[in-house]
């Protein structure tokens, strides 16, 4: 009986703790979208309190004063463009590293761990001065071609690891029913590997969607301007409107939120794979 009681105070008690975990971790969101209907001096008199009036028309000026309609439609461009090819490359290379044994494999390997290792914000001036030199200043591709290149390290790296733990055998089976390299790659290791290839998507997303320092520093073209250039409208050198500035966040927001939503349940079986067999 008393095992019984301390069972269910120490459930009860590791319950209460995740809750707890989870409010915390939850409370800047909440916050974010508690501050968003709020006035700019509700802001600063009352930033932890729910607003006394909630002013629901600043999403409306705010998309509408900063154009967030075209930083959605450039930076959903954008974000697509560079995930399909760097799941494309990473799973071909992925697979290539995984299943075959070639001269240099190694110092391949140890190329893009490498990758991993550079400073990104680091290499700034001189992808500046190529894109000058190749004429791809403002241009999509001066923002996909970069995302692509730093993502694709920690891309491959994660779907190596998940596919060296598929056993040889049913590879062995596909070559004896006839099925070619090609065959096996598309009708086995990119449905087996679908948990690890959203884990990989989530987190380039998330890296596209919100980068700032790319895009301002190769994108001037107002048409071109992504959703993080969007949102730096609100601030100036002098003030920053943070009714408006709340309100931009929030429904910038909103779409990885449902991404994380949608493939929440592949991102968790990538990462336990990975950290229970990798």
């Amino acid at each position: 009986m008393m095992q019984l009681i301390q069972r269910k105070w120490k459930s009860g008690l590791v319950k209460t703790l995740m809750v707890l975990y989870a409010l915390i971790t939850l409370y800047p969101l909440i916050w974010l979208f508690m501050s968003s209907v709020k006035s700019n001096e509700e802001f600063y008199s009352r930033p932890f309190l729910l607003p006394t009036k909630w002013h629901w028309d600043s999403f409306s000026r705010a998309w509408n004063v900063s154009d967030m309609g075209t930083g959605m439609i450039n930076s959903i461009i954008v974000t697509g463009i560079s995930l399909v090819l760097t799941l494309v490359i990473a799973a071909l290379a992925a697979y290539v590293l995984s299943r075959f044994q070639f001269r240099f494999k190694l110092l391949v390997m140890g190329l893009f761990l490498l990758g991993m290792l550079i400073p990104i914000h680091s290499t700034l001036v001189p992808l500046f001065i190529m894109m000058n030199q190749t004429h791809l200043l403002n241009t999509y591709g001066a923002l996909i071609f970069p995302y692509v290149a730093f993502e694709l390290p920690i891309a491959i790296f994660i779907l190596q690891a998940y596919m060296n733990t598929f056993p040889r055998e049913i590879e062995e089976a596909a070559f004896l029913d006839g099925m070619g390299y090609w065959g096996i790659f598309r009708k086995m290791m990119l449905p087996l590997s679908a948990p690890a290839l959203s884990t990989v998507a989530i987190l380039a997303v998330l890296r596209y969607w919100n980068d700032f320092s790319f895009a301002l520093v190769f994108i001037s073209k107002p048409a071109l301007k992504t959703l993080p250039l969007s949102l730096s409208m609100f601030a100036t050198g002098y003030m920053t409107d943070y009714q408006l500035t709340m309100a931009a966040l929030a429904m910038a927001v909103i779409p990885t939120i449902i991404v994380y939503l949608v493939f929440q349940r592949s991102i968790m079986q990538g990462m336990v794979a990975g950290a229970v067999k990798g």
